[in-house]
């Protein structure tokens, strides 16, 4: 057995975690403000907009450096 986990089975499954599952993130976002049910005219609907986006990041950078902790220890 390896010292340390191969690329495919710690960054990958991060790579495409993130990569597939915000293209389907983004896309959700973009048919909310394409179809108008975002109004950007109201503050709590640019809060949840900000909080989504942020979410989104925040967790994405929680779990990369989770991961990189990990295979540096």
């Amino acid at each position: 057995m390896d010292e340390f986990p191969n690329f495919d089975r710690s960054w990958l499954p991060y790579i495409y975690l993130y990569g597939v599952g915000g293209i389907l993130f983004l896309g959700g976002m973009f048919l909310i403000f394409r179809s108008k049910a975002c109004d950007w005219s109201r503050p709590t609907h640019r809060r949840w907009a900000k909080v989504l986006i942020f979410g989104y990041f925040w967790y994405a950078t929680l779990h990369g450096v989770q991961i990189y902790a990990a295979l540096n220890i």
